[in-house]
């Protein structure tokens, strides 16, 4: 094999950041290039921009020679695009509500039939919605495609369109359990079939770079592309592998939840059933709403306080509660209308009270999570992402959660993931498992206090009695 043959190309598309890195085919993470996202996020951005930024990302990254296989992950969301691949619309982000209102116009029973076959709890914004407000005139006409955030990058890396069944999943269009696009329901919307692409497994090699997408990004034409999938997926993907007896949770913005089932038929009422990363396999979770978002909001607003002063504030910050759903909740209530709300304030509680309080708060919404996975306890829980750079906050979920937390060595999961599922794309390596294990993600564990768990059993009934009180008087 070559020097040439010897790497794999990830990429991680996030609402603040594109990163890339280059990895050898040992498992060694040989350098990496962060370019800030300026073109939108949230609800709406600039896809043709989002294209350019990860172009520039990856030539930061100065691939000198053909890598084995590039492989891309990236927040859910929708893109429409022509003929040419160009974007018809601004691109939806993962908050883009664009045609719930027609969504939630449908009659009952055509909604209950196109959450059930998607693997959904709940009405979402996505491609279907987007789709119901294009019609057959104006921006309509031009439709060619209508794509994920990256499945729009991969097609105009290689001029090939297609959607992976994760990102497939999110649009409300697809049977999870088949992994196939619900065509009749479809149709009966009045939707064309041609704006949904042939779906492929997250590991399956797409196409090759071709000369847009080479000179976007400084990579050799001829380099194959796999798949990939939505960020949360990917990073929960390569946690879990194939066998995982555990909660993944990748903790950033929101908190992904998710565990591996075996039948979708498995999965308790108010989680999201997605296909994994594993054929003949789902995961049951979902995102919470703003957890660690609501965290940085508060810190922002307080100072900055140190993880020293934030470990010595006891059990129940002081008597001080915070909702973090300042944006809505989403998994595992689904209460899109809530808002974040601070309860018990008085002149003892300073910045670290309520700092955090806030990351109490933010643990409970995803012990809520946890025990709906696993009633039991049973399970440890695989924790990556950002939040998971802070060993005082590791200590603090494994308290909240009375149960072992399982620290992943490098909390840059999606990156890893990605990376991950390019060796798997290629036949480097057999399965996630192997790729986990090829990449140096080990994990550090955790356990629960004993005293300091049964106390946040005691804050977190009040907790929830408070939140559901607070939203009755509401």
């Amino acid at each position: 094999m070559s020097a040439s043959e010897q790497t794999v190309v990830a990429v991680d598309v996030g609402t603040s950041a594109v990163r890339s890195g280059l990895f050898d085919l040992s498992g060694g993470l040989l350098r990496s290039a962060r370019v800030a996202r300026t073109t939108g996020v949230g609800d709406l951005f600039d896809a043709s921009g989002l294209f350019a930024e990860v172009g520039e990302s990856l030539r930061e990254l100065a691939v000198e020679s053909r890598p084995r296989a590039l492989c891309v992950s990236a927040h859910i969301g929708s893109v429409a695009v022509d003929a040419c691949l160009d974007p018809v619309l601004p691109g939806g982000g993962w908050s883009d509500t664009r045609g719930l209102d027609l969504l939630s116009r449908l009659p009952r029973a055509r909604q209950a039939a196109l959450l059930a076959a998607a693997g959904r709890p709940a009405l979402s914004g996505g491609a279907v919605a987007l789709a119901l407000t294009l019609g057959g005139s104006g921006p309509g006409e031009q439709v060619h495609a209508l794509l994920s955030p990256k499945d729009f990058l991969v097609a105009r890396l290689t001029g090939r369109v297609a959607s992976d069944t994760v990102n497939a999943a999110y649009t409300l269009g697809s049977d999870v359990r088949a992994r196939s696009w619900q065509f009749d329901a479809l149709r009966s919307l009045g939707l064309p079939k041609s704006w949904f692409p042939a779906q492929v497994e997250p590991t399956s090699v797409v196409g090759e770079v071709h000369g847009v997408g080479a000179r976007c990004t400084g990579l050799p034409e001829g380099t194959p592309v796999v798949s990939g999938g939505p960020d949360g997926s990917v990073g929960i993907g390569v946690l879990l592998g194939t066998t995982s007896s555990g909660i993944a949770n990748v903790a950033g913005t929101t908190d992904v939840l998710a565990r591996l089932i075996d039948d979708p038929a498995r999965a308790r009422d108010g989680a999201v059933v997605n296909p994994s990363m594993v054929r003949a396999m789902w995961t049951a979770g979902g995102a919470t709403g703003m957890t660690g978002g609501a965290v940085a909001r508060w810190r922002s607003l307080v100072g900055a306080v140190d993880d020293e002063r934030l470990g010595a504030v006891p059990v129940g910050s002081r008597e001080l509660l915070v909702f973090p759903g300042f944006s809505g909740e989403r998994f595992p209530r689904w209460r899109p209308d809530a808002r974040g709300a601070v309860l018990g304030q008085g002149p003892e509680h300073g910045p670290a009270e309520i700092l955090r309080a806030a990351q109490e708060g933010a643990g409970f919404t995803v012990r809520e999570g946890a025990d709906l996975l696993d009633p039991h306890r049973g399970l440890p829980m695989l924790f990556a992402g950002g939040s998971a750079r802070s060993t005082q906050v590791a200590r603090l979920r494994a308290d909240v959660l009375g149960r072992a937390v399982h620290v992943a060595s490098n909390p840059d999961v999606t990156l890893v993931g990605a990376a991950a599922l390019a060796l798997v794309g290629i036949g480097e390596v057999r399965d996630l498992d192997e790729a986990r294990d090829r990449l140096g993600l080990t994990f550090s564990v955790v356990t629960p206090d004993e005293r300091r768990s049964s106390r946040y059993d005691e804050v977190f009934a009040r907790w929830t009695a408070a939140r559901e009180s607070d939203r009755a008087a509401a």
